[in-house]
């Protein structure tokens, strides 16, 4: 039971490993040029999308506007149309309306009815005249 143990050894530290110094103001001054070359370019490109974005926006204006104008023009001559509409739909039901049908066929044929008589209104002038003329 008493197995013999293997020796251990006293811990050692382990050696650490000396880090030489780079030279580093070589490497900032390069990582400076191509962050300053990289941010140059980004601003050069959105610049000129930003370019392309306004040209375009300024040759769809106008575009735009005769388009606004087409839709008024249209939505003028459809408030037109729905005013004729809904008057033809206000005759045609009164066409069809059966308790219209005398007073309509008297309108389209100007003939009246038996029991009717016609009524004639003459101006005053024209009246003294035929009563001038009839006197002489």
């Amino acid at each position: 039971m008493n197995a013999l143990q293997p020796s251990r050894s006293p811990l050692q530290p382990i050696p650490k490993r000396r880090v030489v110094p780079r030279p580093k103001r070589h490497l900032r001054q390069r990582s400076y040029k191509v962050l300053a070359l990289e941010t140059t370019a980004k601003i050069g490109v959105n610049v000129l999308i930003s370019a392309v974005a306004i040209s375009a926006l300024v040759k769809l204006l106008p575009f735009h506007q005769s388009q606004q104008e087409k839709l008024r023009e249209i939505r003028t001559e459809v408030k037109l149309m729905e005013e004729r509409v809904s008057k033809l739909q206000a005759e045609f039901s009164r066409n069809f309306n059966p308790s219209q049908a005398k007073a309509i066929m008297q309108e389209q044929s100007h003939r009246l009815a038996p029991n009717q008589h016609p009524i004639v209104l003459i101006k005053q002038e024209t009246a003294e005249i035929k009563q001038a003329e009839s006197s002489n």
